[in-house]
């Protein structure tokens, strides 16, 4: 099985994981609250048939899909809510139906795309385990944000090698994003897994590391989490600012999540124009 393969199996698992919390929910659990500022759970669920969306026409229709960059150049700061507050409005039964169906017919498409294929999106051009990987990340995020809403714990998975894996390769970016300076160096980075595994990237003997569990690491770089909550640990200024500003997902820098304990008005003001969607 190729890599793409791999990672396509796993999306097909993470979206599936996440039907299965939402396809009991009542209207009125549709209409729940999420951490995001003014998203509901049904607001999270339309965002990723959205995505789907635009993702086929990036793979079926490179061409057409130009014009929905423009959309978004256009309106950078509102296309994302646009697009889930009008999948939102739709009758849960038809909005899940609209998800499903997205994201199958967005399986087939992946599967099928020539060997070495790359494809544009509002980023750079990715290629198919790229995308795949791209869909699972914010899958896994916005689900975590449903999750949230319902009071629901989600046992981690081996999936979550996918997000930990783009939050490393997101490093130079994340730095940029914020106007820093990009740290010359490799930095090392070593999670523990769901199963104990020993997740490592970059060289054994760097003098910047970051250290701990490779969930808090994916609630983190996907802004699900606040540091202060998580059990990471810096060694060295870089990594130790790297995890203020980490983030696994292309655009600007969100505000992340405030810690635990904070007052809500403290925050409320920065959160209410971030973009929920960046994952």
């Amino acid at each position: 099985m190729s890599d793409a393969g791999a990672v396509l199996d796993d999306l097909d698992g993470e979206s599936a994981e996440l039907d299965l919390v939402v396809t009991e929910l009542d209207r009125g659990q549709w209409a729940l609250a999420t951490p995001a500022p003014r998203w509901t759970i049904a607001h999270q669920i339309a965002h990723l048939a959205w995505t789907d969306r635009a993702a086929l026409l990036a793979v079926t229709e490179p061409d057409a899909f130009g014009a929905e960059v423009e959309k978004a150049l256009a309106a950078p700061g509102t296309f994302v809510d646009d697009g889930a507050e009008e999948g939102a409005g739709l009758d849960p039964a038809v909005l899940l139906d609209h998800w499903r169906d997205g994201r199958e017919r967005l399986q087939r498409a992946l599967r099928t795309a020539p060997a070495g294929a790359r494809f544009p999106w509002y980023g750079p051009p990715m290629s198919t385990a790229s995308m795949a990987t791209g869909r699972l990340m914010e899958t896994w995020a916005h689900g975590q944000d449903v999750a949230d809403a319902l009071g629901v714990r989600r046992a981690p998975t081996a999936r979550l090698r996918h997000v930990a894996r783009i939050g490393v390769r997101a490093r130079d970016f994340a730095f940029g994003a914020r106007g820093f300076a990009v740290p010359g160096e490799e930095f090392r980075v070593e999670l523990t897994a769901p199963d104990g595994e020993l997740w490592e990237y970059g060289p054994a003997d760097a003098v910047q590391r970051v250290t701990g569990p490779a969930l808090d690491f994916c609630l983190l770089v996907t802004q699900r989490a606040h540091r202060d909550d998580l059990a990471l640990r810096a060694t060295g200024a870089d990594a130790d600012r790297w995890l203020d500003i980490a983030q696994a997902f292309a655009g600007p820098p969100g505000t992340g999540r405030a810690a635990k304990g904070t007052p809500k008005g403290a925050t409320e003001d920065a959160a209410k124009d971030a973009p929920k969607g960046a994952v």
